[in-house]
């Protein structure tokens, strides 16, 4: 359906209640504020607007931007990095949730780009549904993003297909921000790609025993551990960047086939109620029941 936009706080009251008498989604988009290479701080927080809106425009719902003051990581060594805690950030997240519910949306799709956003999403959709018996969704974009850009390195492996796969990530950044009317936000940069290992590189085996940033505590010891970012040396090479970004932001929401996953929301909902009856004792149940 035609929309005069479809990010919530630019809509006016009217043509929000106007849509929930059709529908019911919205796509919430977690980020973050943190030091990122030769990116803007919010660079992050900006993939999550852009997919989140590229999801709503393909699935009729609409989008929840502005969501990026969360658990940061590692990056806190960096002063221009805002680090809320991963307990605040499930809390503040939960507030959003009711709030979406009691307004009308349903079917709630949250979205992430940062890898730790599992430790504050996740836990927040679990408990979401056994608070209410509503079962909304996370989405790692980190995860997705990655499976989409195997199919489209085409027959490269090893080396390679990582070395393909970083270059579209560069674009995808850059896209994120063209695809929100952003672009400009993009410094022109030289100088920020590194050529070294990170500075804790050799504590690998360790990061690797729980997902993302969930295994252990650390923090970088030199900033140009996060981002390495490739040269962007004029105008047009930042434009031509952008377009293979937003490029492959298309073909990964094409690939997550948003009206589906819509759909077996729907249907899930009703086999959790089937559950439920069938099991009064679950915590959805039990508390919806009081």
């Amino acid at each position: 359906m035609e929309m005069r936009t479809r990010i919530l706080p630019k809509m006016l009251n009217s043509e929000v209640e106007e849509y929930l008498n059709r529908n019911d989604i919205i796509f919430v988009s977690v980020g973050t504020v943190e030091l990122h290479g030769g990116y803007p701080l919010d660079s992050e927080a900006a993939i999550s607007e852009a997919f989140a809106l590229e999801m709503a425009e393909a699935a009729d719902g609409l989008m929840l931007p502005g969501l990026q003051y969360f658990y940061a990581g590692a990056t806190a060594s960096g002063r221009g990095t805002t680090q809320v805690s991963v307990r605040q950030g499930i809390d503040y997240l939960l507030a959003i949730a009711h709030s979406l519910l009691r307004q009308g949306f349903r079917r709630q799709v949250y979205m992430s780009f940062h890898g730790p956003a599992m430790m504050t999403c996740s836990p927040m959709v679990r408990d979401f549904y056994d608070e209410t018996g509503v079962p909304i969704l996370y989405i790692d974009l980190c995860t997705q993003m990655m499976k989409s850009a195997r199919g489209m390195v085409g027959q490269s492996a090893g080396q390679n297909a990582m070395q393909d796969f970083m270059k579209k990530f560069h674009g995808v950044t850059i896209g994120a921000y063209d695809k929100l009317g952003r672009l400009a936000d993009v410094p022109l940069v030289t100088g920020y790609q590194h050529r070294k290992p990170q500075s804790c590189a050799a504590f690998g085996e360790l990061f690797g025993l729980a997902a993302q940033s969930g295994s252990i505590g650390y923090c970088f010891a030199e900033h140009s551990d996060h981002m390495s970012t490739i040269d962007i040396p004029d105008e047009a090479a930042r434009a031509a960047l952008a377009a293979e970004g937003r490029a492959v932001i298309t073909q990964t929401v094409k690939d997550l086939d948003p009206a589906k996953i819509v759909r077996q929301m729907r249907e899930l909902e009703e086999y959790n109620r089937r559950t439920n009856e069938k099991y009064p004792w679950t915590p959805a149940a039990w508390n919806a029941g009081q």
